[in-house]
């Protein structure tokens, strides 16, 4: 097996909202693209520049927004019996 290096915890602020923006963009753009067009040749045109426009504002977005709501998450949520407060 191939040992795979990753990357040093301290990236997770940036790795996890950059996954989550590129998964949840392509999600929404096809819906709302295939939407708008149907399963069309100009669907398979137009969709990658719609993802792109998305993600460029989901990832800055994401980045100011995800502190925000971890915060209100804590107020909402109760610690596990696990995790230390």
């Amino acid at each position: 097996m191939i040992a795979v290096r990753k990357l040093p915890a301290r990236y997770a602020p940036v790795v996890m909202p950059l996954v989550l923006s590129v998964l949840m963009t392509a999600v929404v753009s096809i819906i709302s693209t295939l939407k708008s067009l149907g399963p069309t040749p100009l669907f398979l045109a137009t969709w990658p520049a719609a993802w792109g426009l998305s993600w460029l504002v989901a990832f800055p977005t994401l980045l100011v927004v995800l502190p925000l709501v971890r915060r209100i998450v804590s107020l909402v949520v109760a610690p596990s019996a696990e995790s230390p407060r």
